[in-house]
């Protein structure tokens, strides 16, 4: 560790600094297909490379094979995985994925994914919901009401408003979804709040709300899945050849 104290001089912060800039740049490198025709680098040369140390190298690649974009095996040394083999669930690879190139097909099947959780999340929202978690989802409605008039942001208050479901349903395992829901939707939202001038549904968002405070779990399933699919429908319109 020394080596990055003498390189950083702020200790083990700047360890880990460096340690994140170093995994931010190598994340990137290897999802846009930058060792695609060559071998990824030893410990040794990426310390090299990049002005770190090898210590830093060691953590930042560590953290690389836990994501799924490397493997280290005897004698072959570090490589990259096939990307069927990433974690997408992993909110730094799917940012990574998200980044790269704008991608109607990836956002259309995080699209599929969506409409198989969040209404279901919403039905179990309506069941299972306590008071304070069914205030977080009107909270969440006010701020999209807020931001249709200019006094929030569309997209923070659309993505609070899902968010706010997927933790009133209960469930820890559709909570487990949060942050790469957070993720996705932050492309995802920007598109649809861009594609034609349109913004998010306060009816069609409202209606979600509604059937949750009435404790009607099928009217909350039926108006998310609404929401969701719409949004499919956009994206298969802007897939369409001019």
């Amino acid at each position: 560790m020394a080596g990055v104290e003498e390189k950083s001089g702020r200790g083990d912060d700047g360890a880990r600094n460096l340690t994140f800039g170093l995994l931010e740049t190598l994340g990137r490198a290897i999802v846009t297909g930058a060792y695609e025709t060559e071998r990824f680098p030893t410990e040794a040369e990426l310390a090299a490379q990049h002005a770190v140390s090898r210590s830093v190298t060691r953590e930042a690649v560590k953290m690389l094979t836990a994501k799924g974009l490397l493997t280290a095996r005897p004698r072959k040394g570090t490589t990259v995985r096939p990307a069927s083999s990433w974690n997408l669930f992993d909110t730094d690879v799917l940012r990574w994925l998200l980044e790269r190139e704008f991608s109607l097909e990836l956002l259309r099947q995080f699209s599929e994914l969506r409409i198989a959780i969040e209404p279901e999340a919403a039905a179990l929202a309506a069941r299972e919901a306590d008071p304070d978690a069914v205030a977080a989802i009107a909270s969440g409605y006010a701020r999209m009401e807020a931001a249709e008039a200019g006094a929030d942001d569309a997209l923070e208050s659309d993505i609070a408003f899902h968010i706010a479901v997927l933790e009133a349903c209960g469930n820890p395992f559709y909570r487990q979804f949060r942050d790469v829901v957070t993720t996705a939707l932050r492309t995802s939202i920007r598109f649809t709040n861009r594609f034609k001038g349109r913004t998010a549904s306060l009816p069609a968002h409202h209606a979600v709300l509604a059937a949750i405070e009435a404790k009607d779990a099928e009217g909350a399933r039926a108006a998310m899945a609404a929401i969701i699919g719409e949004v499919m429908v956009l994206f298969a319109e802007a897939g369409r050849p001019e």
